[in-house]
């Protein structure tokens, strides 16, 4: 059977979420995605999830290590865990400088020194239940755990789009959670992170490449990429990151224009200026057979673990996450 991942990323309730990820884990899914943003509290809706469901790996996609302290996301992987019987993967990520600051009031700084110093402080803490750490973003006189974890050690996952992350991610996480990739995004994304575990002297070829990829299914291709187009444009507007992997992604000129757009305050603009190449190359979108190819395809090119990831909100919205889960069963 073909492995096969689903992720949430708003649009749903915690109850909802629950109900697909109980769907999608009979009909073969392998792992259940929760983002965080402003779809409600991540770890809460995953707790919800283990008491639902039997067999389905349950992971964040991500957490963010400037949101959350990294004793508060140690607590929270090791609750998920005891509640899913060690199902749980903890995937972490810097999110966004236009949201960390402005959303929550934080300082956004040093990235990569700050995911570092939190895998190091969440993974001691879960194998010693004490730490003190100092280290190049945080310090921690001391913080020892008032409960023992099932397991003293958890998959962390890290999300990563560009060179650096993509390095540190070899030298330090056991999986990558890429997103918005193209057919060519795994191979380069190997190849990074490979050249990360040499010099840490770890084995490559145990880190897990996996992908979030935007999901929009219909009866007629036409319809499918249609309803795609907002998601897209929103991600590449409002993220400058995200705009600078679409453009690196061959679509450099779109791009741009989708930027404009957005900074103008022109949100209709900015979807105009998204093609339909673009949301083709960057994910899955389609009837039920050509999303089933696609993702096919995506496995053939060196994706381990293609995730869906549906774009859905208003009130039909469960019915569209449904609807995309049952047309990408393994």
């Amino acid at each position: 059977m073909s492995r096969i991942g689903v992720a949430f990323s708003g649009g749903l309730t915690a109850t909802e979420i629950a109900d697909c990820a109980e769907r999608a884990e009979a009909l073969g899914y392998e792992s259940a995605w929760v983002a965080e943003g402003h779809g409600g509290d991540q770890f809460a809706i995953l707790a919800a999830c283990a008491l639902r469901t039997r067999r389905i790996r349950l992971g964040t996609a991500i957490s963010s290590v400037f949101v959350r302290t990294a004793p508060t996301i140690a607590m929270a992987a090791a609750t998920v865990d005891e509640l899913s019987g060690g199902r749980f993967v903890l995937g972490l990520g810097s999110s966004h400088r236009v949201q960390v600051g402005p959303e929550h009031g934080v300082e956004y700084a040093r990235p990569l020194d700050r995911i570092r110093d939190t895998v190091a402080i969440v993974r001691t803490l879960l194998r010693e239940h004490d730490v003190s750490h100092a280290g190049e973003t945080v310090r921690i006189e001391r913080f020892n755990l008032w409960f023992r974890p099932l397991r003293g050690e958890l998959p962390v996952y890290l999300s990563a789009l560009f060179p650096k992350m993509l390095e540190l991610t070899g030298e330090i996480a056991d999986g990558v959670i890429l997103t918005r990739s193209t057919l060519a995004t795994a191979a380069a994304a190997r190849a990074r992170i490979a050249a990360g575990a040499a010099r840490a002297g770890r084995d490559a070829a145990a880190i897990e490449i996996t992908s979030l990829l935007p999901a929009s299914v219909s009866s007629d291709r036409e319809t499918a990429l249609a309803a795609a187009r907002p998601g897209l444009a929103f991600y590449a507007g409002f993220f400058p990151r995200y705009n600078r992997l679409l453009a690196e992604s061959g679509f450099p000129e779109e791009a741009a224009a989708v930027a404009r757009a957005w900074a103008a305050g022109d949100s209709a603009g900015a979807a105009r200026a998204v093609t339909d190449d673009m949301i083709a190359a960057t994910g899955i979108a389609g009837t039920a057979a050509e999303c089933r190819d696609r993702l096919d395809a995506y496995r053939d090119a060196g994706l381990d673990l293609p995730i869906i990831s549906p774009f859905a909100r208003g009130p039909d919205a469960k019915e569209r996450f449904l609807a995309a889960i049952e047309a990408s069963a393994p």
